[in-house]
């Protein structure tokens, strides 16, 4: 029987298949449509789902965006960075959460990661802190916390506003705290692979009512809704959710615990069927934390393996298993963008703004990022899915262990 007869077709967010999307959506968007009121400005399905998610979290305001990156380049807008000013984030993220620093005008100043967690620390945070950092941006990678506690003290005692980046991270916990409710600001995205989808969408939050106000000023083109004599008040672009996508949202919302608790119990069955296999170690979460896995990803240590990540993933896709080696594959700083400083036509601002005249070059080199580049170079991401049965499970557990022992058995 030949391995083709032997795949197992697997739940994926790519289609119904691993989408929990029914009668629940298909009824909140059948009640926006009898209104006919799309806009979020005259209808009352955004606002609502802004008031139940900040209600989930016990925080005091969330507002809705068209995405992720939107997100974030509210909270970069909320803190309103001059022009050379820094921003402190990861070396591994998506761009989405880099490129809209630079459109405020601030610049990404990255540090190092912890190579088995692949977070950030409160140590390698304070190494990158100049006194032109504006912010500290922490992402919790792939559904693990970041370890929160030192690095709230160390922003607190620095001064310096802490933005969370929870968009692989819906109700991931630390310390028994939900992530999201520890920094000053915190992002979230509804793309079609998260946690809970609409598609595209995001949301903000923060219980700072300068913070809130900042950013619900420019999700509408800075414009006043409400105020007496209302006017564009600064620089802003229109981020505003609609109500179809607002919909969506609020039945997602209803389903997240459910998809959460899914995900967790199935990544603990993975973890039991893995823990004898040489060279594999989970990703690293704090053991005070309860992570919710956007994908399960494993450290495979290759000397101990004896075989190569790039043949282990390509072993397991021939099974149906779309593992990706290595992630992004390279450090986010060496990609064109910011590697050329590819930005406003030919000027490379903010890089070349005047007020940084003086000061050193931006630090963008990989050999000062060791953390970042062992990381890399040993996880392999593994997609997971609340749909996975047990039987799911150990199928790609299985694969993984004859991947690694090149077909053998163990």
């Amino acid at each position: 029987m030949s391995n083709q007869d032997n795949k197992m077709q697997l739940p994926t967010e790519g289609d119904i298949s691993g989408r929990d999307l029914g009668n629940e959506e298909l009824t909140l968007l059948h009640e926006v449509l009898k209104t006919g009121i799309l806009w979020s400005v005259r209808g009352k399905y955004v606002h609502r789902f802004e008031e139940e998610f900040s209600a989930r979290y016990g925080m005091k305001y969330a507002y809705a965006c068209t995405s992720g990156s939107a997100a974030v380049h509210l909270a970069i807008a909320a803190i309103d960075p001059n022009p050379g000013d820094e921003v402190i984030t990861t070396s591994i993220t998506d761009m989405g959460a880099l490129t809209t620093i630079m459109y405020q005008g601030a610049i990404p100043i990255f540090c190092d990661v912890d190579p088995d967690s692949y977070n950030v620390t409160a140590e390698t945070i304070e190494k990158r802190i100049t006194n032109r950092t504006k912010a500290v941006i922490v992402t919790h990678l792939f559904g693990i916390p970041c370890e929160m506690k030192p690095i709230v003290e160390l922003c607190k005692a620095r001064n310096i506003p802490l933005i969370e980046d929870c968009a692989q991270a819906l109700d991931a916990t630390y310390e028994g705290k939900v992530v999201g409710t520890f920094g000053n600001i915190s992002t979230f995205s509804f793309q079609q692979g998260k946690h809970m989808t609409t598609g595209e969408g995001g949301m903000v939050m923060t219980n700072d009512p300068e913070l809130a106000r900042r950013m619900f000023l420019f999700i509408n083109k800075a414009w006043g809704y409400g105020d007496p004599n209302p006017d564009h008040y600064f620089l802003a672009l229109n981020y505003r959710m609609n109500e179809v996508t607002a919909a969506v949202g609020i039945a997602q919302l209803a389903k997240l615990s459910g998809v959460v608790k899914r995900r967790r119990a199935t990544a603990a069955r993975f973890i039991e069927k893995i823990s004898n296999i040489p060279g594999v170690k989970p990703q690293k979460a704090p053991k005070n934390s309860s992570p919710v896995y956007w994908k399960f990803c494993v450290n495979i240590d290759e000397s101990t393996a004896k075989t190569s990540l790039n043949d282990i993933a390509k072993s397991m896709k021939e099974n149906g298993i779309f593992a990706a080696p290595r992630y992004i594959g390279k450090p986010s700083f060496e990609c064109k963008v910011l590697r050329d400083k590819v930005t406003m036509g030919n000027s490379s601002w903010p890089f070349t703004d005047l007020s940084r005249k003086g000061l050193p070059p931006v630090d963008y080199d990989r050999k000062n990022f060791p953390g970042t580049t062992k990381a890399l170079s040993q996880v392999l991401v593994i997609p997971w899915n609340e749909f996975y049965t047990d039987a799911h499970v150990d199928y790609i557990a299985d694969n993984l262990r004859k991947a690694i022992m090149g077909g053998k058995k163990l």
